[in-house]
């Protein structure tokens, strides 16, 4: 039988194969769903999920059109799908196909780069409070993690991070800024950039761009730096079940992270999906637009109230409970209703994922009973933080 003949995307997983196979299978992946999961109360059905920085609104019509269009061929691989998508990406981006990798999201991206560039001598660096999936996998390269706090306005401080860390592998930025939904300005990513040690990459996860008007990074990868940007459908799209992302990078690069991924395979239904997805240009704007709206309801209600918060530019945001952020998660989901985890430099704050209008009304409703201790939950007061700066800088 004639053979199918491979892409020039497929090829490239597959010459990786045999090497990465086993130094992927070792190396378990981290996903913002397990790290919810992993604190989270059981729920029921009709439970209000505002805990995994997920999209209420799910996938747009056409990407559900897609996918119903697509299950008859779902014994397929059809690999041609994933050439489609890059291709539709690399378009709309002004970006050579080389220099971008669809995943099944950017958490194996992210997960492979931390492998493929820290080790025990080269650090992962990132930011204090950040998101935590990088600090696993390069606690499984025995990497150094090197945690730097954040600016007094929540940006990354790429000062300290070059200075914490001259030996540093890979220098994490994710603006807007897990959990605290705060950017990064441009131009200080590119003084990192500019200044990092030789040999050391950036990575810019751009995971919630599409909630705010920052510019991408996308223009260093072009100018061929030292730069992978992650890209997911997770958020703005609202895919985070079909599971689809991009690497974006010199192919070089994305050859060293590749050596750690192995064969890489997408399921057909995320492909036809995220493409239909970026075809639609009604649908970023739209779905900022509503995030946008809910979430300036919900900060001018927490200032009725006197509830301090970081204002965010993400579908996210750092709410301070001024008593262990524990307690209130736990006694919230007494309620039936289900906020986000702490950070333990910050542990009066919990994050909360920006719902729909009628969620955001439960949320409310539910964080009023609790701080009034109208619940039968008892919460006790917090105790003096050893940073005093990150919560008298909240606004109130």
């Amino acid at each position: 039988m004639p053979s199918r003949n491979l892409s020039p995307f497929s090829r490239r997983s597959f010459l990786h194969l045999s090497a990465a196979a086993s130094a992927a299978a070792a190396f378990h992946i981290v996903t913002e769903p397990m790290l919810a999961a992993a604190a989270r109360r059981p729920f029921s059905k009709d439970g209000v999920m505002i805990d995994s920085n997920e999209n209420p609104l799910g996938p747009s019509q056409p990407a559900r059109d897609a996918v119903s269009a697509i299950i008859p061929q779902g014994g397929r691989y059809l690999d041609n799908l994933t050439d489609d998508l890059v291709h539709t990406f690399a378009q709309l981006e002004g970006l050579n196909p080389d220099y971008i990798h669809a995943f099944p999201g950017s958490s194996p991206p992210l997960r492979f780069a931390v492998v493929a560039f820290t080790s025990p001598r080269k650090s992962y660096v990132t930011a204090d409070p950040g998101y935590e999936a990088g600090m696993h996998a390069a606690a499984a390269a025995e990497a150094r993690v090197v945690k730097v706090p954040l600016t007094k306005t929540y940006a990354h401080d790429v000062k300290a991070m070059l200075a914490a860390a001259p030996d540093a592998g890979l220098f994490y930025i994710c603006s807007p800024n897990n959990p605290t939904g705060t950017l990064t300005p441009h131009s200080d990513v590119e003084y990192l950039v500019e200044n990092k040690p030789k040999g050391s990459i950036v990575m810019v996860d751009e995971a919630y761009i599409h909630f705010c008007d920052a510019p991408s990074t996308l223009d260093l990868v072009k100018a061929g730096k030292d730069v992978v940007v992650l890209r997911t459908f997770s958020k703005t799209y609202g895919m985070a079940g079909l599971r689809c992302g991009f690497a974006i990078a010199r192919p070089d690069l994305l050859d060293k992270i590749m050596d750690r991924a192995g064969w890489n395979f997408m399921p057909i239904t995320a492909l036809v999906a995220a493409s239909a997805s970026l075809k639609d240009p009604r649908l970023v704007p739209e779905r900022k637009r509503i995030n946008a709206t809910i979430r300036q309801e919900t900060f001018q209600w927490l200032e009725r109230n006197a509830y301090s918060y970081i204002p965010s530019e993400s579908n996210c945001f750092l709410l301070d409970t001024k008593r262990p952020g524990k307690q209130v998660i736990d006694a919230m989901a007494q309620q039936n209703v289900f906020i986000g985890r702490i950070w333990p430099v910050m542990p009066t704050c919990v994050r909360i994922t920006v719902g729909t209008h009628d969620e955001m009304e439960q949320f409310q409703a539910a964080f009023q009973r609790v701080m009034r201790g109208t619940t039968a939950f008892s919460l006790q007061p917090a105790r003096p933080t050893r940073n005093p700066r990150r919560v008298s800088a909240l606004p109130t």
